[in-house]
C-alpha cells in the first residue's frame, strides 16, 4: 500500500504564493495519475489538478492561470496569487497499481494539509 504525506500549507494574504508537496511511500508497483484535490468547510471536496504518469495536466477552471501541477519524485502545486476563495484543505490523491503483474489499481489518499489566505 502506498502512503501519502502532504505539507507546505499554511498562511498567505491574497496575492501570495505557497508551494504544496506530497511524497509516496510505500509497497507499490507504479503510480499513474495523480491530483490535488481541495474541500472548503461546507462544501464538496473538488478538484484542483491532475496529472498523468507522462506529465499530462488538467486544472479547474478556478486553477488555470494561477496554479501548476508537477511531478518529478514528488507531487507538487504551485500556487500563486492566491486568493480567499482558495482556502480549503488540500489533498494529495494517486491512482496505484500494486503489482506488476496486475492491470487494476486503486485510489489512496493522503491526510490533506491546510491552506489559508486572508488578510
Amino acid at each position: 500500500q502506498v502512503q501519502l504525506v502532504e505539507s507546505g500549507g499554511g498562511l498567505v494574504q491574497p496575492g501570495g504564493s505557497l508551494k504544496l508537496s506530497c511524497a509516496a511511500s510505500g509497497s507499490f508497483f507504479s503510480i499513474n495519475t495523480m491530483a490535488w484535490y481541495r474541500q472548503a468547510p461546507g462544501k464538496q471536496r473538488e478538484a484542483v489538478a491532475t496529472i498523468t504518469r507522462d506529465g499530462s495536466t488538467t486544472y479547474a477552471d478556478s486553477a488555470k492561470g494561477r496554479f501548476t501541477i508537477s511531478r518529478e519524485n514528488a507531487l507538487y502545486l504551485q500556487m500563486n496569487s492566491l486568493k480567499p476563495e482558495d482556502t480549503a484543505v488540500y489533498y494529495c490523491k494517486a491512482s496505484v497499481i500494486r503489482r506488476a503483474d496486475s492491470t487494476s489499481s486503486y485510489v489512496a489518499w493522503g491526510q490533506g494539509t491546510q491552506v489559508t489566505v486572508s488578510s
